[in-house]
């Protein structure tokens, strides 16, 4: 793994900041899913969850991506930062007084998201600032890893913490910990905008996504995540998938939920030899058909360690995946559209999943927890094929 951005002062500060953020979001992933689930029983209330994520993330994330191209972006950051950190506070606060109304659950959600929905696209602007471009991919690596260690050892400590202290104890620590990436966000240098600045509204937006429409590569590269997180992404079955073949243990709801994100820092901890794949349009349909097969594969099983093995794959090619759509984006835009374009990356990496999560907790009550999982699967790997080699522009595409 090449590790030279951690050379930079202000990128390691981020770098780190997030490394230990993301262990707290992925403890309350697991707690908010859990708490969910025995407030009702119902995977697609569990699926509704991930509706709750997708507003704010549509309408917050192609604003905030605008407003990053028009202000100094260390100041949005600091201000998204503070957003997300009160929606985990509220959130501890229903868990401490034992309110259990699954409604206000779903507002702090949509309030987390909604801070999400800035700091990401603005985060993900200020990389080419603060790093030299020929370090940009290797960036997008590190970053990988360390969402995906996060996502890993998040909910095995959630799952801990909701054994030991119940759900206000998981929620209390993902609190404490966000002051990390606060403190990474304060100590970054001014960042005003460069170039031509264009006032933050719809007319920003519409220029960020014409700019993505005229590109079928940057297109198709969105296109392609699109249809692996819909159609394939079964995590609100997790809960119903571990209360029939594994006795609602929590540590296996745990295990099932960091399993994707394990597969992931195994990827990105070999991730060197990613930037050497030059016919990167072919490669995304070639990783993202391996996703689809390896969670159908996953919805067949019925061994705890088989189930997480086959998901581990998956978040192998997920993460190889996302590097490589990452960079093109990042390096293919001029600075005052990174932040725009970054929102709409954002809506789609962060949208598609919730998208995904409530197509498979509505289908899971029509055909069957297997039927939706394992389906899902498969129809991710023909329409990934037939979608991602029919554009000529994306199956030929090089990168520079």
């Amino acid at each position: 793994m090449d590790t030279r951005p951690l050379g930079v002062p202000e990128y390691r500060r981020l770098w780190l900041g997030q490394a230990v953020s993301h262990v707290g979001v992925g403890a309350t992933v697991v707690a908010v899913q859990q708490q969910v689930w025995e407030l009702t029983q119902s995977s697609f209330h569990v699926g509704l969850i991930g509706m709750a994520n997708l507003v704010p993330l549509v309408v917050f994330g192609l604003w905030g991506g605008a407003v990053a191209d028009a202000v100094d972006r260390r100041r949005l950051l600091i201000v998204g930062s503070i957003v997300a950190w009160s929606a985990t506070l509220l959130i501890l606060t229903q868990a401490l007084l034992g309110i259990g109304n699954v409604y206000l659950i779903f507002g702090a959600v949509a309030l987390n998201a909604t801070g999400f929905a800035i700091t990401s696209p603005t985060r993900g602007a200020i990389i080419p600032r603060i790093l030299d471009r020929e370090l940009v991919p290797a960036a997008n690596a590190l970053n990988s890893l360390v969402f995906s260690i996060g996502a890993v050892v998040g909910p095995m400590v959630g799952a801990a913490a909701l054994a030991t202290g119940g759900f206000a104890a998981a929620y209390a620590l993902d609190a404490v910990l966000f002051t990390a990436s606060l403190y990474a966000a304060l100590r970054l240098p001014s960042l005003p905008p460069l170039g031509e600045v264009t006032r933050p509204g719809a007319r920003a937006v519409l220029e960020g996504l014409r700019f993505i429409v005229r590109s079928p590569v940057l297109l198709m590269s969105f296109v392609v995540d699109i249809i692996a997180m819909v159609f394939a992404m079964p995590r609100s079955l997790f809960p119903e998938l571990t209360a029939e073949r594994f006795g609602g243990d929590d540590v296996a709801l745990g295990l099932l939920i960091s399993s994707m994100a394990f597969g992931s820092v195994v990827g990105a901890l070999f991730s060197g030899w990613v930037s050497r794949v030059t016919r990167q349009g072919v490669a995304l349909v070639v990783v993202i058909a391996v996703w689809g097969l390896a969670v159908a594969a996953a919805g067949l099983a019925h061994e705890l360690w088989l189930v997480v093995a086959f998901m581990a794959v998956g978040g192998v090619a997920d993460v190889i995946s996302s590097v490589w759509r990452q960079s093109i984006l990042q390096l293919y835009a001029p600075d005052e559209m990174r932040g725009r374009l970054q929102g709409a990356f954002m809506v789609v990496v962060a949208g598609g999943p919730r998208l995904g999560e409530l197509r498979a907790g509505a289908t899971a009550g029509v055909i069957g927890l297997t039927g939706a999982w394992v389906g899902g699967g498969l129809a991710c790997v023909v329409t990934v094929v037939i979608v991602g080699l029919s554009v000529a522009g994306f199956r030929n595409y090089r990168a520079r």
